[in-house]
């Protein structure tokens, strides 16, 4: 057996006993290789996974042919029963799941590999569609794909966590995910408040669970806009009434706070902070949302331009301007002003007063130089 042969079977082992759990996975420095495995933390050198993907394409470019297409055997002619050994669809299949696995982990935006797995998905669904007594099956099969996701999105590697394709997989996997479930459940034609209540939970507990993912990526790659994104797409697709769209925002809206107080200078936290506020049809929501933001820029000393960029926005959209100026002004006898002179970089002139970011920013100085005068 070849050393990239070897590599395959090593890695192929450790996805094949995943059973739903979530991995960690890390590049290794060769010095602590080629590959070591403690429970769900997995590390792997990068030599070890080329090797291990070579022989993953080999192998997914010869099976992925004659016999089947989009990830489903096809029913063989009369003439093919005899040449076809009982089991061996199966293993192919497998073979296939496993190769797309080791793929997408070398490269995340191997589209023929992530295509080949949303066609096998296809293919169960509309099985299911055929016969829909038992969805087990598909739900079984989504879930585990949201699993696979989770492990390359939330790891440790340098291109999975912010990978357009990855997120948009996702993104599909769960509506099909919720479409499922859907089906599967025979509702009655007379729906309790009670069980209504209970529906709208199970929205509120599904977003923040895809939000923590989304906050566990935005860790590891900083201003993750493809993570924010998603989030927002997936907010759309639970909130498909207006009483919905409101309290799915205003369930999340504490913890989407304190995640952008704590990454201050990640700008798409802060767009999606804002685009929940937009959502949120509380009055007092609003305000005290922004005047926590600007309490907290003032009382660490906080200049940088993506939380005030996120306060002049929402001083613009939902009209804050008194809000965050009389937070700005709570330090007795300092007179402050909104408008501030932009110097125009090219000409070395002074340019005329504009109202930005820069503005609310020139107005903590002095709110900061005020106090240093009084003490």
């Amino acid at each position: 057996m070849s050393a990239s042969d070897n590599a395959f079977q090593e890695l192929a082992r450790i996805f094949s006993t995943r059973n739903n759990r979530i991995f960690e996975i890390e590049i290794l420095p060769p010095a602590l290789g080629p590959l070591l495995q403690d429970e769900c933390s997995v590390g792997i050198t990068k030599k070890y996974l080329v090797q291990s993907f070579v022989t993953a394409r080999r192998i997914f470019f010869a099976r992925s042919s004659s016999k089947f297409e989009c990830g489903a055997p096809r029913a063989p002619k009369e003439s093919e029963h005899e040449s076809v050994p009982h089991g061996s669809s199966h293993a192919i299949l497998e073979d296939l799941l496993v190769s797309t696995e080791i793929i997408l982990l070398f490269d995340c935006e191997h589209l023929t590999a992530c295509n080949w797995r949303r066609g096998r998905l296809d293919t169960l669904k509309r099985h299911h569609d055929v016969s829909s007594d038992d969805p087990s099956p598909l739900i079984q099969a989504l879930e585990t794909e949201l699993t696979l996701m989770t492990t390359y999105l939330c790891s440790p590697l340098h291109r999975h966590t912010k990978s357009p394709t990855l997120w948009q997989h996702r993104l599909w996997v769960l509506s099909r995910l919720l479409e499922a479930r859907g089906a599967g459940a025979r509702r009655p034609s007379f729906v309790s408040p009670s069980e209504t209540n209970q529906h709208q939970e199970s929205k509120v507990d599904l977003l923040k669970s895809e939000l923590a993912i989304v906050f566990r990526a935005g860790e590891l790659h900083p201003r993750n806009y493809y993570a924010f994104n998603y989030i927002r797409q997936v907010f759309g697709v639970l909130s498909n009434t207006t009483k919905g769209h409101s309290a799915l925002a205003e369930s999340i809206l504490d913890s989407v706070l304190s995640w952008c107080l704590a990454h201050p200078s990640d700008i798409s936290g802060w767009m999606f902070m804002l685009y929940l506020l937009e959502a949120v049809p509380k009055a007092d929501l609003q305000p005290n949302a922004v005047q926590k933001v600007v309490r907290y820029a003032l009382d660490v000393g906080w200049e940088g331009e993506s939380l005030w960029t996120f306060v002049d926005l929402s001083v613009k959209s939902l009209s804050l301007e008194e809000t965050v100026i009389n937070t700005l002004q709570r330090v007795p006898g300092i007179a402050y002003t909104a408008i501030v002179s932009v110097p125009d970089e090219s000409t070395k002139n002074t340019a005329l007063p504009v109202q930005s970011w820069k503005s609310w920013l020139t107005m903590a100085r002095q709110y900061w130089d005020g106090y240093s005068q009084v003490g």
